[in-house]
């Protein structure tokens, strides 16, 4: 939607000039907001009103505008947006626009320009070579960039849920170990279908309780049947992956009959030995060394997969991206054209997502520990959805939700 700022003053109840420029508003197709009111209290005071008015394009904004104007309505033009070039590399000038997730217009030449790249936390720049706006990262900025400071000039543009999306509206209202968690498993799985039949990327974010508490295998199958395009993790559900694949167990713990094998503290360490010296996961997969599990899955069915590293890792395996800065620009890469968004037990990975995902992309978070969906609410993520629950018995519903819709 295009909007502007309308003014009307005077007489304006009195001679319905109010009601004439609401109905020629809702006639035209277009949508109006009433921001500031004040009603004369005698015959002689004289009323205002401010309106925000909306359409669908410029053009039928304008003619809308132009048609309003004969009525009185004066057009308030905003101020367009201070920009000032930085000084150094590294930093924003200190009266920067800090960003947040939510659509953002910055006003440039007395036109409202829709932000790129939209991102919390991060400043706008206007991009010189596109003459387009876009977040970046404070650690992005180099001396000389136009940076845009303070709020004038600035539009920020807030999320509609859908009527759909009720249940999840619902949903979201507070973190609980009681809400009905069918209810949630089944609009994650609707949502699933909804977003491959579009076209649309899925995302996972994964942490190793995946794999500890059994639930690889029904990972497998998500990305077998195409609900998962892009993979976000670290090492650790990497390695504990292929130490189930390659010895039976996870942090030394039998799968299949959760038994501690002999010298099985050691496991996880020789996967990620045998992984090095086969040069990576996807040679591992493609000579055979490696014959199962999500890594694999993964590497057979073209699945992008980034694994970012912690200072905490052993090894790494040699696919860990060990630059965190990298691998941030990486993900920001990946979420282009993702338009959903699951992220499974794992606290640090999905609170660096949801720090730079677009709220207009829903996501649900499951964990047992109900600390992690409130941390993520509470850093600014609100469209996350969160389910207190164990890993093994979501997956293993969202699978039998997701062939009941896939059957209708």
């Amino acid at each position: 939607m295009f909007t502007e700022e309308i003014a009307l003053e005077g007489h304006i109840i009195d001679w319905p000039v109010l009601t004439r420029v609401l109905d020629d508003i809702h006639t035209s197709g277009g949508s109006f907001k009433i921001l500031e009111m004040h009603i004369g209290r005698s015959r002689n005071e004289r009323s205002h009103a401010t309106l925000e008015v909306q359409a669908k394009t410029k053009e039928d904004l304008k003619k809308l505008l132009d048609g309003l104007a004969a009525q009185g309505a004066i057009v308030r033009q905003p101020t367009n947006a201070e920009m000032i070039e930085a000084d150094m590399d590294g930093a924003f000038p200190t009266q920067f626009y800090s960003s947040t997730n939510q659509q953002t217009y910055i006003r440039h030449r007395d036109d409202w320009v829709e932000v790129d790249d939209q991102e919390m936390d991060c400043g706008i720049i206007l991009d010189r070579k596109t003459n387009r706006f876009r977040c970046v990262p404070m650690i992005r900025i180099r001396k000389g960039d136009p940076v845009v400071c303070g709020h004038q000039g600035v539009k920020v543009i807030p999320l509609e849920r859908q009527k759909e999306s009720a249940v999840f509206e619902f949903m979201a209202s507070e973190i609980s170990t009681e809400k009905p968690k069918n209810a949630i498993i089944r609009n994650c799985a609707a949502q699933m279908v909804r977003c491959k039949r579009d076209g649309k990327k899925l995302l996972l974010v994964g942490g190793p309780a995946i794999v500890h508490t059994g639930a690889s295998e029904h990972v497998v199958k998500l990305i077998e049947r195409g609900f998962c395009h892009v993979l976000f993790a670290g090492n650790a559900l990497a390695t504990h992956d292929i130490e189930q694949n390659l010895y039976g167990t996870s942090l030394g713990v039998y799968i299949d009959r959760a038994t501690l094998a002999h010298g099985g503290h050691e496991h996880h360490l020789r996967a990620i030995n045998t992984i090095r010296r086969a040069g990576g996961i996807r040679k591992a997969s493609e000579s055979g060394v490696l014959k199962g599990g999500i890594m694999h899955a993964c590497v057979q069915h073209n699945i992008e997969y980034l694994l970012a590293g912690s200072v905490r890792d052993d090894g790494p395996l040699p696919d860990v991206v060990t630059d965190v800065m990298a691998a941030q620009d990486m993900m920001r890469d990946a979420i282009k054209d993702v338009g959903f968004v699951l992220m499974v037990a794992t606290t640090l990975h999905s609170i660096a997502t949801g720090n730079i995902l677009p709220a207009w992309i829903p996501v649900v978070c499951i964990d047992i520990s109900p600390s992690v969906l409130t941390k993520l609410a509470d850093r600014g993520s609100f469209q996350t959805i969160g389910l207190v629950t164990d890993v093994e018995p979501f997956f293993r519903e969202l699978l039998h939700e997701i062939d009941v819709l896939e059957k209708r």
